[in-house]
């Protein structure tokens, strides 16, 4: 048993009997309401059944009262940074790996604790971190790794500066491709090459550049990276391990670039149009997406920078790509897509309440459940836990919430996980419980 300090949350043991949650309102993740009369019983590590609360718990069970409280499918963002969510970025340029690891430990602990039991981390070093959670060394959500992003020399994960070019084959490594957080590859050889080391080191997925991006100094947001040809060698060589390609992209010639070659899903898409939303629906592709507006939860870069100008564009077309989501029924998913900024990243569940402005409240939670997981299971045999994430049914992982209301109604609950969740359970695991005995 690992435990923290202070009011930190340990790894509990794991159940040694079944566990009966009763008296609660249901919702399993795919349905629009709650559903009342019904009792979860779990199993170690797994829902064992979801059936009418009638009669005696399983002998030897221990019952949970949930209070006729909301018993909901733990929730999943499916665009994470949890290397780089909390560190800024002149941490990440310099300190040294094991102290960038350790506050990612500390960062995972957190997700965990608002709530959140999944997260597909879509560029960083998240292997050996995904590693301790899985073996109970600390607590943390599970982790569907990625590893480096990859990108072209100039392209959105190049973080090098102008004097550490030209470079040649006697240069060193990138800061980024020390940390694992990034890899620059040019050509379809490069690219395939780059791809396989990360399924080597145990990628669910595999996550390219397509375009410019917000954070990056050296692209502008509207360029288009990579070629059809070099998309094309990294989507063979993730179909030839089971999984996909997923890729970074604003603007509609970086997105149909990367659909054409066989790309699965695109992360972002602000700044589609009606065309590129038509050749998404027509092809399945799934779309990625995060409610960036210019408010509160948008990452400070400082007035009159380039990043800043980027930002404003990019965000003006959110209300857009919403539309078109909606309009063409594209497959959404919901992520943060937190980086740099401890405050910004303790601010997930407000970025899902925001959701709201475009989606009932049922829809959004429903895209942070099952919608989410649909996504996950795109990694097929890459997949590091078989199995079902996102939903209450029988078979699927135990990750469950306990909710102090109706979220439904109000989905606003979420953004105060301390004093709403009063139940977090992973694995079958009891993370937090303070419900009435």
């Amino acid at each position: 048993m690992a435990w923290g300090s202070g009011a930190r949350a340990r790894v509990p043991d794991a159940p040694s009997a079944p566990v009966a949650l009763v008296n609660l309102r249901l919702f399993d993740g795919r349905s629009d309401g709650l559903r009342p009369g019904l009792r979860v019983v779990v199993e170690g590590a797994r829902i064992a059944a979801v059936a009418p609360d009638a009669g005696s718990a399983p002998a030897g069970a221990r019952v949970i009262d949930c209070g006729g409280r909301t018993l909901m499918p733990g929730l999943i963002d499916a665009h994470y940074h949890v290397m780089m969510a909390s560190a800024d970025l002149a941490t990440l340029m310099t300190a040294d790996p094991g102290y960038i690891a350790l506050m990612a430990a500390g960062e995972a602990e957190r997700v965990l604790m608002r709530g959140f039991t999944s997260i597909r981390d879509l560029a960083g070093p998240s292997f050996g971190l995904k590693r301790a959670i899985d073996a109970g060394l600390v607590p943390g959500p599970r982790i569907w790794p990625s590893g480096a992003m990859i990108s072209q020399t100039s392209g959105h994960g190049d973080f090098r500066q102008p004097h550490e070019l030209p470079a040649t084959p006697l240069s060193p490594p990138s800061r980024g491709d020390q940390l694992g957080a990034g890899a620059i590859a040019d050509g379809p050889v490069e690219v395939m090459r780059r791809v396989r080391e990360q399924l080597m080191l145990g990628a669910s997925q595999i996550k390219l550049a397509a375009g410019g991006g917000v954070a990056s100094d050296h692209d502008p947001l509207d360029v288009a990276q990579y070629t059809e040809a070099e998309f094309r060698a990294a989507v063979d060589a993730a179909e030839n391990w089971g999984t996909y390609v997923t890729v970074h992209a604003y603007t509609p010639r970086a997105i149909q670039a990367a659909i054409r070659a066989g790309v699965r899903c695109i992360d972002h898409g602000q700044l589609m149009d009606e065309r590129t939303a038509a050749m998404m629906a027509e092809r399945g592709t799934w779309l990625s997406m995060q409610p960036f507006l210019d408010d509160e939860d948008a990452i400070p870069f400082p007035a009159g920078s380039a990043n800043r100008a980027k930002q404003l564009e990019m965000t003006r077309g959110t209300d857009a790509a919403y539309g078109f989501a909606r309009r063409f029924g594209l497959k959404t998913a919901w992520g943060t897509d937190a980086l740099f900024d401890a405050r910004l990243a303790g601010r997930q569940g407000r970025q899902l309440a925001k959701m709201t402005r475009w989606y009932t409240p049922a829809e959004v939670l429903r895209m942070a459940t099952g919608v989410n997981a649909d996504l996950l299971a795109l990694s097929g045999p890459r997949s590091p836990y078989p199995g079902r994430v996102g939903v209450v049914e029988a078979g699927a992982w135990a990750d469950l919430l306990v909710l102090d209301g109706d979220p439904v109604a109000d989905i606003r609950l979420i953004e105060d996980p301390e004093a709403n969740l009063k139940l977090i359970m992973k694995d079958g695991r009891l993370y937090k419980n303070t419900l009435p005995a």
